[in-house]
C-alpha cells in the first residue's frame, strides 16, 4: 500500500498542472467538487491529442479542471460542457477564457445532463467525457456512447471508487452499479474497454 501510495503522488506531481489549472483546482475545493486528478488530467490530454479530436462534450464542467486538459489536447477542438451549477459554469468558463480559449469555441449549457442529452445530436462528438453524477453513471455512459461516432472516444473517471470496486465484498448501490458497467461495456463487441490506473481509475471506451 505504501509503494501504491508512493507511486500515486509521483504520476500525479509528474502531470506538472498550469496556472489556469491550479486555479481551477482552487475553485473546485472551495466549492466542494472532486476534480480529476492531475495523473487522470494528463491522460485526458494525451487521448485529446491523439485525435483527431474537434467536438468534445463534457458531463460534468465543474471549475474546469477537466476541461482545460482536454483542451490542452486539443486545443483547436469545440468544447461543449454540461453542469446544473451556474456558479460553477460561470467560473469555468471566467477561467477558461482568461487561459486563452475564444469563447467561440465553448458552449456553456446549464441543467441536469440527464434532461440535456435526449436534444444533443447523435454521433456529433469524437470525444465525451463523463464526470456528472455518479448515481447516474451507467445512464450517462448509454448516452455518451450514442453520442460519440464511429471510431469515437468515452473517458469516464472514478470508476474504481476508491478501490471499492475491485473488493467483491462491498455491494452497496453505487459501488455495484459502477462494477456492472465495468463488467457490461466489457462485455460488448461493438467497444473496446481498458482502464488506466490512475487517480481512481479511468475507462476509456472507443466506440469500434
Amino acid at each position: 500500500m505504501v509503494e501504491k501510495d508512493a507511486n500515486a503522488a509521483f504520476v500525479d506531481a509528474f502531470a506538472a498542472e498550469t496556472e489556469p489549472m491550479l486555479e481551477a483546482r482552487d475553485a473546485s475545493e472551495q466549492f466542494g467538487i472532486t476534480p480529476v486528478a492531475p495523473s487522470v488530467g494528463a491522460q485526458l490530454a494525451v487521448v485529446a491529442a491523439g485525435g483527431p479530436v474537434r467536438t468534445i462534450i463534457e458531463l460534468g464542467t465543474g471549475a474546469g479542471v477537466s476541461g482545460l486538459w482536454l483542451l490542452r489536447g486539443a486545443p483547436q477542438a469545440q468544447l461543449t460542457t454540461i453542469d446544473e451549477d451556474l456558479d460553477h459554469q460561470q467560473v469555468a468558463r471566467g477561467i477558461l477564457t482568461a487561459a486563452g480559449y475564444a469563447a467561440k469555441q465553448l458552449r456553456f449549457i446549464p441543467g441536469r445532463a440527464s434532461d440535456v442529452l435526449p436534444r444533443m445530436n447523435e454521433e456529433s462528438y469524437d470525444l465525451v467525457l463523463v464526470d456528472a453524477d455518479p448515481d447516474g453513471v451507467a445512464g450517462y455512459v448509454d448516452a455518451a456512447l450514442r453520442l460519440v461516432r464511429r471510431g469515437g472516444i468515452v473517458l469516464v473517471p472514478h470508476v474504481l471508487q476508491g478501490g471499492r470496486v475491485a473488493q467483491p465484498t462491498r455491494r452497496d448501490v453505487r459501488t455495484t452499479q459502477f462494477r456492472n458497467l465495468l463488467r457490461s461495456v466489457r462485455d460488448r463487441d461493438d467497444l473496446l474497454a481498458s482502464i488506466a490506473p490512475v487517480g481512481d481509475g479511468l475507462l476509456h471506451l472507443v466506440r469500434r
